[in-house]
């Protein structure tokens, strides 16, 4: 199988299906680090990134909004002083879709080129 940071978001409107359980456990697999949590009633794809600076957690949170809009998906994002947490899940469709697990897993390549070497 591609590797998740190498897909494209395919186009997702109302009605497309959530990820079942099983799948949703198999691409997971793929993604380590990040947690399914339901929040506000939705599951959701849940990681937190840690940072020395603000302004390393800023610039971080600022590479996946320039991310989302390339691919037009857009998570949740916290950025706070250390720590930047991100949500991933679908709007439209109220849940986990692929398309979550691929922005995860281009998240966690983001992070990794960040980090201080």
């Amino acid at each position: 199988m591609e590797k998740l940071y190498k897909r494209r978001c395919e186009p997702c409107g109302l009605g497309a299906p959530v990820v079942t359980e099983e799948e949703a456990n198999d691409l997971l697999i793929s993604v380590p680090g990040w947690k399914k949590e339901f929040h506000d009633g939705v599951e959701k794809l849940v990681r937190e990134f840690f940072f020395v600076e603000f302004t390393d957690a800023f610039n971080f949170t600022y590479k996946i909004a320039s991310l989302s809009e390339r691919e037009d998906h857009h998570p949740s994002i916290m950025t706070e002083w250390g720590k930047v947490t991100v949500y991933w899940w679908t709007h439209r469709i109220n849940g986990l879709h692929v398309n979550d697990f691929i922005m995860a897993a281009k998240t966690d390549m983001i992070a990794k080129l960040s980090a201080p070497s």
